[in-house]
C-alpha cells in the first residue's frame, strides 16, 4: 500500500513539473498590451482555484514551492528584460514578451543564466492572464487535474 501512495505522488509530481513547460491554454479572450506589464510588481498571493490542492504543486518556475514565491518582486522593463527577487534574495534574470495566441495574450518569459542570450533560449514559462490593470496582474498556470484543469493563480500589485 505503501508504494502504491509512493508511486502515485512520484506521477503527479512528474506530470505537474511536464505541464510546467508545456504551451497552455488562455482563460481570457481579449487583447492585453505589452505595456500593461512594465514596472515593478510585488506578488501579494498565491492561490489555487478548479480543485487543485496546494499539496498537489511541489515547485512553480523549476525553482521552489508557490509559497516561496509570494512576496517577491518582479522587475519587468519595456525592453524585455526583467527579473524577479525571492524573499529569502534569490534573483533570477528573465527574458519576458506577451504572446498573442488565438484565444488572447499571454504572459510570457524565459530565465537568462549568465552567458545567454534570449534568442538562445528556446525552454521558458507561458501564464494565463486572469486580468491586468495599471496597478494589478492575475496571472495563472493551468496544471491538469485528470480530465480537468485546475490553476496556481498569481496576484500582484504595482508598486
Amino acid at each position: 500500500m505503501k508504494n502504491i501512495i509512493q508511486s502515485t505522488i512520484a506521477i503527479l509530481a512528474f506530470t505537474i513539473i511536464l505541464s510546467a513547460c508545456s504551451s497552455v491554454r488562455s482563460t481570457t479572450s481579449s487583447h492585453v498590451p505589452r505595456d500593461r506589464f512594465v514596472g515593478t510588481w510585488t506578488l501579494n498571493t498565491v492561490t489555487y482555484e478548479g480543485g487543485l490542492l496546494p499539496s498537489a504543486v511541489q515547485n512553480v518556475f523549476d525553482q521552489a514551492p508557490p509559497s516561496a514565491f509570494v512576496g517577491s518582486t518582479w522587475k519587468l522593463t519595456n525592453s524585455g528584460n526583467g527579473m524577479y527577487t525571492l524573499t529569502d534574495g534569490t534573483s533570477q534574470t528573465i527574458f519576458w514578451s506577451v504572446f498573442e495566441g488565438p484565444t488572447g495574450t499571454q504572459f510570457q518569459f524565459k530565465k537568462i543564466y549568465e552567458g545567454d542570450k534570449a534568442k538562445n533560449v528556446a525552454e521558458g514559462y507561458r501564464l494565463d492572464i486572469g486580468s491586468a490593470n495599471k496597478s494589478n496582474l492575475v496571472l495563472k498556470t493551468p496544471v491538469p487535474i485528470g480530465a480537468q484543469t485546475g490553476y496556481v493563480v498569481y496576484s500582484f500589485s504595482k508598486n
